[in-house]
């Protein structure tokens, strides 16, 4: 069984600064403190239920009260935060409900992308793909779960992204930010990175087969399983899921 403890501690992130610095981060000063803050809790650096301390967060981002406060709020919209008056402001735990909505409505936008890009993917495309699969293997073999983290989901981008609808990404992303979060708890199950690299290399060998029900067939078993990881987590640690 996975243990709290384990999620976070085996997570090479947990051991660096919890915020990035702004300076990795575009646009204006607002802009970057809310891609460090949304960044970190996306990556379990803060954790579902934690109390947000706007002073410590201020202090150690070298900002005022108010970009922190708007990033707040921005991230109260998407749920990532509760704003409890008189009490504070926390990370959300976790909602099965919205990760099972998430996960059906990024399910549907990815196999019809697949079936889509299974029929035209070019072979400038395919090699990108392979090439992309080939250091996630080399992150695994690494140990660097972040890393290969980071490449599944440029994977996942680039096949959207191969379908010419420019704004597909934005509303897969959107529709994921929940099960994004709630996958990094996953990282850590014994055997489930490696059987993850193969279910991408499956995805690779039917779209190089141009073979879009095999496309759709192999990403449906890829985003499935993700679900039936997390449910039996909701039972072993109820203190992250909302009731």
């Amino acid at each position: 069984m996975l243990q709290l403890d384990d999620a976070f501690s085996q997570d090479p992130i947990a051991d660096n600064p919890r915020l990035q610095p702004l300076e990795a981060f575009s646009g204006s000063l607002g802009a970057k403190v809310y891609q460090t803050l949304r960044q970190a809790i996306l990556s379990l650096s803060y954790r579902p239920g934690e109390i947000l301390r706007k002073p410590e967060i201020c202090a150690e981002l070298g900002v005022s009260r108010s970009p922190v406060s708007d990033a707040v709020a921005r991230l109260a919209g998407e749920g990532l935060v509760d704003v409890v008056p008189q009490a504070g402001t926390y990370v959300a735990r976790f909602s099965m409900a919205e990760i099972r909505e998430g996960a059906f409505l990024r399910e549907a936008i990815e196999l019809q992308a697949i079936e889509l890009v299974a029929d035209s993917i070019s072979d400038e495309q395919l090699v990108t793909l392979r090439r992309n699969i080939t250091v996630q293997a080399a992150l695994l073999a690494d140990g660097d779960f972040p890393g290969f983290y980071q490449l599944d989901g440029e994977m996942h981008e680039l096949i959207r992204s191969f379908t010419g609808f420019r704004k597909l990404s934005a509303v897969a992303e959107t529709a994921w930010v929940h099960v994004e979060r709630a996958r990094r708890l996953v990282l850590p199950v014994d055997g489930r990175v490696a059987a993850t690299l193969e279910e991408h290399r499956a995805i690779l060998s039917a779209l190089e087969a141009r073979d879009p029900q095999a496309a759709r067939a192999a990403m449906r078993l890829h985003l499935r399983k993700l679900v039936t990881y997390l449910e039996p987590l909701e039972r072993s640690h109820p203190e992250l899921f909302n009731p």
